[in-house]
């Protein structure tokens, strides 16, 4: 059965005219040639690989999969959508014919020819829809429920009849959204090594109002980091931190070697990004000095409250972008 691809006009739609005015969609990787020389994804895929060494496997498995993609999975008589930003529209058609390689198109070589049906405004699709026509691949093969409401809006030129259930997808969608974006945060932050996830608890410590001190490497008798209203841990509040950067959780017999060197004036900042077990939390709760355990979610969480705060240093080990979302 035909399918429903998006193709992307290139960043920020810079080819959409060139896509509309000459019946066509494209791409570029203009240094591959011809598609046609690449009888198998194997051969494009060694392509790639030669023409980017220097790019990482995963970037060039990435790049093979969207060339070819368009080379061989989009047939003649699937529907094919691109996005107007200027716009705020959706032009739709069908592919009129097989993949052609243009060398009269320098930037966009690759080309299918397709027979445009219309446009359809972002305003008439489902918040649904939105969502999944958002993803940010150059080529991708639209969801069957979207593709319906795509024909739908182009038919009908009006919007889905579903006004009151839009604010609960946004809502859902929102949420999904930050879900996703917690864990890619969490995903990045556990692969930093042990150095940079102690600056990185230091730098956070200093964002909240604190002056660190770092032991250097080698034995610390239970403590990494020393924060303090002056920094030398005269003042107080001193609060002995102490970082495990490892995959397994944390048990109660690291929790009392820690509390074994602490005065009692002492203050207790347990980092592990492996976790805690149930046993280590009950240490923590009837220790004789008021402890804090924080995994990584707790971690990320405090990072991302007091991001604006980090130096620069410490933002540098965890580079993160604000997202706006209406509410």
């Amino acid at each position: 059965m035909p399918k429903t691809w998006m193709v992307r006009a290139g960043r920020d739609a810079i080819f959409i005219d060139e896509f509309r005015d000459r019946n066509r969609v494209s791409i570029g990787w203009s240094e591959l040639g011809p598609l046609t020389d690449y009888l198998t994804r194997e051969d494009l895929s060694r392509g790639v690989a030669k023409r980017w060494p220097d790019w990482h496997k995963q970037a060039q498995a990435m790049a093979t999969g969207q060339v070819w993609r368009f080379k061989a999975e989009i047939q003649v008589g699937d529907t094919v959508v691109t996005y107007d930003p200027s716009l705020r529209s959706y032009l739709i058609g069908e592919v009129a014919g097989p993949y052609v390689f243009d060398p009269s198109s320098v930037e966009q070589p690759n080309v299918l020819p397709v027979k445009w049906s219309g446009e359809v405004g972002r305003d008439l699709l489902s918040a649904s829809t939105k969502n999944s026509l958002g993803a940010i691949s150059t080529i991708f093969l639209v969801p069957s429920d979207a593709a319906a409401d795509l024909l739908r809006a182009l038919k009908s030129q009006r919007p889905a009849e579903i006004p009151e259930v839009v604010a609960a997808e946004e809502d859902q969608i929102a949420e999904d959204m930050q879900a996703k974006a917690l864990e890619f945060v969490k995903d990045r932050a556990a692969k930093l090594d042990w150095d940079q996830m102690q600056r990185l608890v230091a730098g956070l410590l200093r964002a909240m109002g604190y002056k660190t001190r770092i032991s250097p490497a080698g034995p610390d008798r239970g403590k990494d980091i020393i924060a303090s209203p002056d920094g030398l841990g005269f003042e107080m509040p001193r609060i002995v931190v102490e970082v495990k950067h490892r995959q397994g959780a944390m048990g109660s017999p690291e929790i009392r070697s820690f509390l074994g060197g602490r005065h009692k004036d002492d203050k207790g900042l347990y980092v592990s990004t492996g976790g805690f077990t149930k046993d280590a939390r009950y240490e923590a709760e009837r220790a004789n000095i008021p402890l804090s355990l924080m995994d990584i979610d707790e971690l990320v969480e405090a990072i991302i409250e007091n991001y604006e705060l980090l130096d620069n240093e410490t933002r540098q080990l965890l580079p993160l972008r604000r997202l706006y979302w209406p509410i």
